[in-house]
């Protein structure tokens, strides 16, 4: 057999070759298509479109104004064209003689739809359409009219094996969900001169599609992605992405991989499968604070973003989840990191950040499941001051000025999403998502978020959806005997519970609160802890329903003892967060 091994190699090698000359030839077309073109690109509210071609070998690009009439534009373009020459344009002078030669005739310039002339008194705006004709001289370019295009195209930085990778693109004028990406790997080798050779023959294929997941095969590897931007049939200029550093060996295994063995298929047509999951801010996890006294176990590498980034993503995808409630989520992460990479396994994401921070809230929702229909986020210390459906709290906090000053000086936020299932649009939905005050001994503080919380999401749904079902999910930083649950699940807190004297006489405020809601019920059960710590563990996470119109078909077993300590404590090597991220699959009653 080993006599047949140079030609297997050669016919890879050819295999190879081919297929990179087939990318090039195919980038070669379109840009090719590109200098037959005139691109166009006109924003309704912008005061300028920018019109783009190739003439001459040079590319122009010109900046105008929407209103302005096209009969200008043509002369502008009919008078370069007869600066650079050719195309019956001015001759320069020779370089051998100071006399010019003998002037060329002018350049005609026109704009055409269907063979006949577009009226120059026609604004830009409205002149420049798709289908239309220019011609300048001889030449004639097709006119493109708002084509799709890469606006960001960004690889990660950190390329773990095992992990999915998914590029950051943001496109205008196409979908996402159109464009097509082609993946390639490169095993670098050394050259005589001893650099790493980058020569195209050495990029391998390796797939197709927004996500990739490189194997333990290809450690060691760059990988490069080509992606072109599309909107049904429209197609815009590729992108080529080529990743900064080589994919590096991952963790093994991870404390969600037993649970995705539950998690291996998308909920069934009548079931929604909701998570709740407080993934650890980047701002908390890189304190000297969070290195050398919260987190000390773990390695400052696993503490980074970009690494715990790979964990988080595989996690998420690998639950299927419908109906995401995240919290401690960066702006950055949101919107750098989290929302294009779950755009791509079907999961749009609304965000609401925390003022005077730089993290915050995020829902997300399966496309394909459910419609987004409105939205109701409030920050509770503004609710609370301003809004009069709060006023008797507010009144009853007033008599406590210390603990009313620190109550409305917090930036707890509370994110309410309206949804109706797809399949059953007579099936509404509420979701509530919110993070309350984390002070151990702030449970009078979290009564009374937790008082103005329930009060807002009661009116949204008397409101907004009567009738709909509600899930209310989140951090509550709340122990399941605190006044908070008990609140929630029994309707009622006396004045005699310890948490309104839980931060000394100073700011006690005992009082008697209802709920305007019925009784709510844990989803998840009583699970040993969802925060799991060097000096602490216990629940404080939570996925509550409201029984009457929701059933829980599943819920999805937590990691054992032993996963979550086989590093001592969370976060790890093996787990991104300090929390545990709370599953199940819910369906609702008849």
């Amino acid at each position: 057999m080993l006599k047949y091994l140079p030609t297997t190699s050669r016919l890879f090698s050819r295999c190879v070759t081919s297929v990179t000359r087939t990318f090039h030839l195919q980038k070669h077309r379109f840009l090719s298509r590109m200098e037959d073109s005139v691109v166009v690109r006109c924003v309704a509210g912008e005061p300028k479109l920018t019109i783009s071609f190739v003439l001459d070998g040079s590319h122009r690009h010109m900046l105008r104004d929407q209103t302005e009439e096209l009969g200008k534009v043509l002369l502008r373009i009919a008078n370069n064209a007869a600066r650079g020459g050719g195309q019956g344009g001015r001759a320069k002078k020779s370089k051998k003689s100071k006399a010019p030669q003998a002037a060329a005739e002018p350049v005609v310039v026109k704009l055409l739809y269907n063979g006949e002339p577009v009226s120059e008194d026609a604004e830009n705006s409205e002149a420049w359409q798709d289908g239309m004709t220019l011609h300048i001289g001889e030449m004639r370019y097709e006119v493109q009219r708002n084509g799709p295009n890469f606006t960001r195209a960004q690889l990660p930085g950190c390329l773990l094996a095992g992990f999915p990778v998914c590029p950051r693109l943001e496109v205008e004028f196409g979908r996402l969900e159109d464009c097509e990406l082609t993946w390639y790997k490169h095993e670098a080798t050394i050259s005589p001169e001893g650099d790493a050779s980058t020569k195209e023959a050495e990029w391998v294929p390796a797939g197709n599609g927004r996500v990739f997941v490189p194997s333990n095969l290809d450690i060691g590897s760059r990988l490069k992605v080509v992606a072109t931007p599309r909107d049904g049939a429209r197609s815009g200029p590729p992108k080529e992405l080529v990743s900064v550093a080589a994919v590096e060996a991952g963790p093994g295994w991870c404390t969600c991989d037993n649970r995705h063995a539950y998690t291996g298929r998308e909920a069934g047509p009548e079931g929604l499968r909701v998570l709740s999951y407080n993934i650890l801010a980047d701002v908390y996890a890189q304190t000297e604070m969070s290195r050398t006294v919260l987190y000390p176990y773990c390695p400052p590498y696993a503490l980074q973003m970009d690494y715990r980034f790979n964990l988080l993503l595989k996690e998420l995808a690998g639950y299927r989840a419908d109906l995401l409630c995240l919290q401690e989520v960066d702006t950055g992460v949101f919107s750098d990191s989290l929302a294009p990479a779950l755009d791509a396994y079907g999961l749009e994401g609304t965000f609401r950040v925390k003022e005077r921070q730089h993290e915050g809230l995020a829902t997300f929702y399966r496309r394909s499941r459910l419609r987004l229909l409105s939205r109701h986020d409030v920050m509770i210390s503004e609710a609370l001051a301003s809004d009069p459906l709060h006023s008797d709290m507010l009144e009853r906090l007033s008599t406590n000025p210390v603990l009313k000053d620190k109550v409305l000086h917090l930036s707890t936020t509370l994110q309410v999403s309206v949804f109706e299932k797809l399949n059953e649009p007579s099936n509404k939905l509420c979701v509530g998502n919110t993070h309350l005050y984390w002070h151990p001994k702030g449970g009078n503080v979290r009564l009374v978020q937790m008082g103005v919380a329930l009060q807002h999401l009661s009116h949204v749904i008397q409101q907004e959806a009567p009738g709909a079902a509600f899930i209310f999910c989140g951090d509550f930083n709340s122990t399941p005997d605190s006044g908070v649950c008990q609140l929630i699940q029994g309707g009622l807190v006396p004045d005699s519970h310890p948490d309104w004297v839980s931060s000394g006489p100073e700011e006690a405020l005992p009082m008697e609160l209802r709920s305007p809601l019925p009784p709510l019920l844990s989803a998840c059960g009583d699970p040993a802890y969802t925060n799991y710590v060097g000096g602490f563990h216990g629940v404080l996470d939570y996925v509550f329903l409201q029984p009457d119109s929701l059933e829980v078909d599943q819920v999805i077993p937590m990691p054992t003892h032993e996963e979550v300590t086989s590093h001592q404590a969370l976060p790890s090597v093996a787990h991104p967060s300090d929390h545990i991220a709370l599953v199940c699959d819910l369906r609702f009653r008849p």
